[in-house]
């Protein structure tokens, strides 16, 4: 159980959270929720221990599994020895015992301690620490021949799969994951999401994705009103019960305001007369009815509407017989497909098979874009008629020129449009007032992936190619970018690990799998049924 008495932090004049209690209770899961800078990775870190409250306190268990953010912290160490380091008393007691076994020469005193730490690691079950965390890095698709490389030599996705392991091992009494979706493909959230409603402990997660959310999930800790609101459910059941108080209450604040209303006019009206003690008997009941100030909801909805400049012909794309590799690795062999305007293709397999190859090449002469490497090895590409294409990179990190302010950056892409015009983007994009004037330099995550969307609402193409979108966003600017793909009238190309933006959105599929890609004609649901025995 973790149990948070009279926690408090504010950043300057800014309330995260202030006097909060709450309790984490043994077999239930909890998603922790909130906005981009709402405080959750504060919050967790609180409990976690890495910050200490500035008043209150938090009580926790001797044994906690927390997934590391650090990629590059472990380098050195060997991927098995970084999982089995989640258990710290046991690492510790490994090392030392090691260290004591390459002695030349053991005193009496050396023999007792490696009597004390043997205990510890059958204590501890070390005796089997490596073949159990080689079940875990199994499940997160970590092949065997991995296991006994340096974490450097490892991909970034792969990193975050082992830190994950790392987390899990060792049976902790409390689980905090700080996005563990991040990095996995479908089959690896599958699997985590399956792995996780088995857990018995505390859970305690952080996640944009709202799928996984309602799939482990049996309480929501919402940060909201400068407090944390525990809600049961998943995150569906959240909202529709934050929605219902919500509007409970201001509903008793109305009720309340006329009633004081009509009291305050009769003591205008009788206050200086003979009804002196019904005026004061009024006036208490003024004061009673008060209505208390409720703090402000830190919630922010962006508006996304994806428009056309201009719709494309009836077939905005033709590609046969596509072939493209990777040295000696086929990644598309063959691939033929004819693209139908108001097309939504997701596509979909594991991560490494290719999904942003294929991306890359079909945009290498796209028009509406600059040339850019990445052309196919074989067969041919086709874009059709008064094509127009929009691109949202899943590398940010050269996408936005640096030197500029957000306007400045935007403006360039039509400098025919009015400043008045561009603020009024950005403000849909919650750039609000003087952030639009924010330097390129200083954009967060999710504010540059916020201004490539805006970007793409102010060119306005026929056809969007969109990789990985959903990082860096909040489940709000999520479910926004879901309602504007459903009614975006161009045709869409989306690589998503996001399920639920594939389901609603997606009305046809890609499926890689070893070079060959099924192109399968319905939605991503349909597709699943087809394939599941």
């Amino acid at each position: 159980m973790i149990a948070v008495s009279g926690v408090s932090m504010r950043y300057g004049s800014k309330i995260l959270f202030d006097d909060v209690t709450t309790t984490f209770s043994p077999g239930r899961r909890y998603g922790l929720t909130g906005p981009n800078g709402a405080g959750k990775s504060t919050f967790m870190k609180l409990l976690t221990g890495e910050l200490e409250p500035q008043r209150g306190t938090v009580v926790r268990p001797a044994k906690l599994g927390v997934l590391r953010q650090d990629q590059y912290a472990f380098d050195a160490y060997r991927v098995l020895d970084t999982v089995v380091m989640g258990n710290a008393r046991l690492w510790s007691a490994l090392a030392e015992r090691d260290a004591l076994y390459a002695k030349p020469d053991m005193s009496n005193e050396d023999g007792m301690r490696l009597g004390e730490l043997e205990g510890i690691v059958g204590e501890e079950d070390g005796y089997s620490a490596e073949s159990d965390a080689a079940v875990l890095l199994q499940g997160l698709d970590i092949p065997d021949e991995l296991h006994d490389r340096t974490m450097a030599e490892l991909q970034g996705g792969q990193k975050v799969r082992v830190l994950l392991a790392q987390a899990l091992y060792g049976r902790p009494a409390a689980l905090l994951l700080d996005e563990p979706t991040n990095h996995l493909d479908l089959d690896s959230i599958h699997w985590l999401q399956e792995f996780l409603n088995r857990y018995d402990g505390t859970l305690i997660v952080i996640s944009h994705d709202r799928h996984f959310l309602n799939g482990i999930c049996t309480h929501i800790a919402d940060i909201d009103y400068q407090t944390i609101i525990t809600y049961t459910g998943g995150y569906d059941d959240m909202v529709l019960s934050k929605t219902q108080i919500r509007s409970k209450v201001e509903s008793e604040n109305a009720q309340r305001e006329k009633k004081i209303a009509q009291l305050n006019d009769f003591i205008a009206r009788f206050g200086a007369g003979t009804r002196a003690s019904q005026v004061t008997s009024r006036r208490k009941e003024v004061e009673r009815l008060q209505v208390s100030d409720l703090a402000r909801s830190n919630i922010q909805r962006p508006h996304i509407r994806f428009t056309l400049r201009r719709p494309s012909g009836k077939v905005p794309l033709e590609c046969s017989g596509v072939s493209k590799a990777h040295g000696e690795t086929a990644v598309v062999r063959g691939f033929g497909a004819v693209v139908n305007r108001g097309d939504r293709i997701v596509l979909v397999g594991r991560n490494g098979v290719g999904k942003t190859t294929l991306l890359k090449a079909l945009l290498a002469d796209a028009p509406g874009l600059p040339p850019s490497p990445g052309d196919i090895d074989a067969g041919t590409l086709k874009w059709g008629h008064e094509v127009a294409v929009g691109y949202f990179p899943q590398d940010h990190t050269d996408a936005i020129e640096k030197g500029l302010t957000a306007v400045e950056w935007l403006h360039r892409f039509d400098p025919e449009a009015s400043r008045q015009d561009i603020h009024g983007l950005l403000g849909q994009m919650l750039f609000s007032g003087e952030e639009g004037l924010k330097p390129t330099d200083a954009l967060s995550g999710g504010e540059t992936a916020r201004l490539l969307f805006c970007r793409l609402m102010l060119q306005k193409p026929n056809v969007l190619v969109l990789d990985e979108p959903t990082n860096h966003l909040d489940l709000e600017s999520i479910n926004a970018l879901n309602v504007a793909l459903q009614k975006y009238e161009g045709t869409v190309f989306l690589v998503t690990h996001d399920q639920d933006l594939m389901e609603e959105v997606g009305t046809r599929v890609w499926h890689f799998d070893h070079g060959q890609i099924e192109d399968f004609k319905g939605s991503y649901e349909e597709f699943v049924a087809s394939v599941t025995p």
